[in-house]
């Protein structure tokens, strides 16, 4: 099993050094690198011996160097600490140690140079400072703003631990530093040319912080939530005092016993732990500010479920991301109702939820969507040139634009296609011809996928939309900055493609990662940051997660409801969705005149046809069909899907929903041969559509297969 590992000649526990700064001989050849000057070795960190030295240029500063050890020569270990290097140098937060430069030493052992930390464990830190629950709650929560940046870049550290989280402080205030990322693992990319693998039977990690998954020791079955289990513990640690597992019990016993004992034993509640403590133990509410009893009145309820709900052995109960789990801990912090709790009725409803979509993607009619898309394209770089610092440019990109989309509709010419020429035509012609037409002109490209890609989406053709909306933001990345707020659109639409296909985990980093840049930016009560957390709260109530998303559709209520009026489309949305919330959970009496309020509302101000107002309907009569309604859920059935069917098109994602839910009704009205029929046209439908594993195609299967057993 894996030593914790040593930063500033500190144990993970003791303020007791545990190695001497030992000087070095600057003669050795294998510290003679260019442009640094070695002073002393502090220690081991993993597979590298480290030591602070000192970098004379370009600048002059005081820095980490780590080396590969002598005699580490396989393969295996140097692919891993290439891995190391490469992984830290795609990272770029302020709560993650940065790397300067990479290289080998005369002799062929690898380096890497990086951000020397001068600071001490996390757990030490807080204890040395005598810091309350309160305070280490928003340090560790940025310790998850870090991890999540590392997510994001698609690296997983696998060896959360304090030991590997220091504080140092800067300007006066405490700032958390991850560090080694020695065992991380890519999970979107090879980060090196060098084989990396693991030996069946290598413990990567170290015990105490090892989630159940990292302990089955495959490594076939790890992501970033393995990266979750350990934050959980670490904060266990914060608030307790003591791991949830014994250190020394746990590595007194045998491999075997070792992954035994984390995937199948429960720890108790931080609470619960707190009172089996004995008066020796004061010490442990002394350093929080509070005694034994205070402490664990401190920790039961909120506390108690944030942590366990980061523990669960079932990694698809835990936070889904690190944002999520600080999220979390800032609604307590602020007094706010947090998401993790008991077993609870949403945990119950997962599979109810299935029932019906909630409607929560917005979508406009075909010819709206394409109008709306062109004025975009072509105002679109006007507006971007007083962004850039060319304004020319951006006025001929502009131009070409505009030429192209002339172009595009002279292709579909009425008089050589015929009269009904449709919106796909147009957009299939489109995509045709944007990558000869635009060669080296990137931008100009990425408008145009953009705007077809976002008509695909809104005509509900996933597959086409999913050729142009990640190519738009990739060139928009790459010319215009991850930042940049056309960028930023374009992430936004691809989320939304994401939610569409039913890729939860994929959408949910999209939505996370535009959230909060969009915070950042704009602050968390701007219309485009509520937008952004209402994409991620969709996520969560697809999956079943409703209290995390009545959490933000609430909040996005509020907002709307004071900045913009009860009549507003904005309000009106986050008065849908969370409407959606109470009706999944079972909480019929309150989302009803909630359903109510919007049809009401979306009527008056957009008119019985728009797609809006069809979603209203639909949800209703969801209501209703649940309730046992049959009646009122028919005639409310039968008219959207009536209606849908004429704006939106038959085979539309949206209209598939409607006819599945009207099959559904006669299989719960006992009229089962009417069932059946509409029940395996909508499958076929659905898999031609969405795909054969879409969640709402095998959503209507079983509906189906219920029906046949019956």
């Amino acid at each position: 099993m894996t030593q914790s590992n040593l930063r500033g000649g500190h144990s993970q526990n003791s303020a007791t050094p545990t190695h001497s700064l030992v000087p070095v001989s600057s003669t050795d050849p294998e510290l003679q690198i260019h442009g640094f000057r070695v002073l002393q070795r502090i220690g081991e960190g993993g597979m590298g011996e480290v030591y602070i030295a000192e970098q004379m240029q370009p600048i002059r500063r005081k820095v980490a160097l780590k080396i590969i050890k002598r005699g580490l020569d396989s393969q295996e270990v140097v692919a891993r600490f290439e891995n190391e290097r490469q992984a830290l140098a795609m990272m770029d937060h302020q709560n993650i140690a940065k790397v300067f430069e990479a290289g080998t030493t005369e002799r062929g052992r690898p380096f890497f140079v990086m951000e020397y930390v001068q600071g001490v464990a996390i757990t030490e830190h807080c204890d040395r400072h005598r810091l309350s629950n309160h305070d280490r709650l928003e340090l560790f929560a940025r310790v998850c703003e870090g991890v999540q940046h590392a997510h994001q870049k698609a690296i997983i550290h696998r060896d959360i631990k304090p030991s590997n989280v220091l504080v140092t402080v800067q300007d006066g205030q405490a700032v958390p530093k991850i560090i080694d990322f020695g065992v991380a693992k890519a999970t979107a990319q090879r980060l090196t040319e060098r084989t990396m693998f693991t030996e069946f039977g290598q413990i990567i990690g170290t015990p105490e912080y090892m989630s159940p998954e990292q302990a089955e020791m495959t490594g076939q079955d790890i992501d970033t939530r393995t990266d979750i289990y350990s934050l959980g513990v670490l904060l266990y640690e914060l608030l307790v005092g003591e791991l949830p597992f014994n250190s020394e019990e746990l590595r007194s016993l045998d491999s075997d016993s070792v992954r035994r004992k984390i995937r199948e034993e429960d720890p108790p509640k931080p609470s619960s732990r707190v009172s089996m403590l004995t008066a020796e133990s004061e010490k442990i509410g002394t350093n929080r500010q509070t005694d034994l009893g205070g402490l664990a009145r401190q920790l039961r309820g909120d506390l108690d479920w944030i942590v366990l709900k980061a523990l669960e052995k079932d990694r698809t109960r835990r936070y889904e991301s690190a944002y999520g789990f600080a999220a979390d801990v800032r609604r307590h912090l602020a007094n706010q109702p947090v998401v993790a709790s008991p077993p609870s009725t949403a945990y119950r409803f997962r599979k109810f939820v299935k029932r019906h979509r909630a409607g929560v993607i917005t979508t406009a009619t075909a010819a709206a969507a394409l109008l709306a898309g062109l004025a975009l394209a072509i105002f679109g770089f006007v507006n971007a040139s007083h962004e850039r610092d060319h304004k020319e440019a951006a006025l001929a990109e502009a131009k070409t634009v505009t030429e192209f989309l002339a172009g595009m509709l002279a292709a579909v010419d009425p008089s050589a296609k015929g009269r009904d020429v449709t919106v796909r035509q147009v957009l299939d012609e489109a995509s045709e011809q944007i990558s000869p037409a635009l060669t080296g002109q990137p931008l100009a490209e990425a408008h145009l996928r953009h705007t077809i890609g976002s008509s695909y989406l809104g005509l509900g053709l996933h597959a086409e939309a999913e050729r142009h909306l990640p190519l738009a933001v990739e060139l928009r990345s790459q010319y215009l900055g991850s930042q940049h707020s056309e960028t930023l659109v374009s992430i936004d639409r691809l989320a939304s493609l994401y939610l569409a296909q039913g890729r939860f985990q994929e959408a949910e980093a999209k939505y996370a990662s535009l959230l909060a840049i969009r915070i950042t930016m704009l602050g968390r009560q701007h219309r485009d940051a509520q937008w952004a957390a209402f994409g991620l709260a969709n996520v969560f109530f697809q999956q079943g997660r409703f209290e995390e998303a009545e959490v933000i559709y609430q909040t996005a209520l509020s907002v709307f409801r004071s900045s913009l009026g009860a009549d507003h489309e904005d309000t009106l949305w986050a008065m849908f969705n969370l409407a959606s919330c109470h009706w999944a959970k079972g909480e019929y009496g309150t989302a009803e005149p909630l359903y109510l309020r919007v049809l009401e509302g979306r009527t008056a101000t957009l008119g019985t046809e728009h797609p809006d107002t069809i979603d209203a309907m639909n949800n209703l009569a969801a209501l209703y069909h649940v309730q046992g309604r049959f009646v009122a859920a028919e005639q409310l059935y039968s008219q959207a899907l009536e209606v849908g069917t004429r704006v939106r098109g038959a085979e539309h994602p949206e209209t598939l929903v409607l006819l599945g839910n009207l099959g559904e009704l006669r299989a719960d009205q006992g009229r089962n041969d009417e069932a059946r029929a509409l029940l395996t046209q909508v499958i076929e439908l659905k898999s031609r559509v969405l795909g054969v594993e879409h969640p709402s195609t095998t959503y209507s299967a079983e509906i189906l297969a219920r029906l046949d057993d019956a």
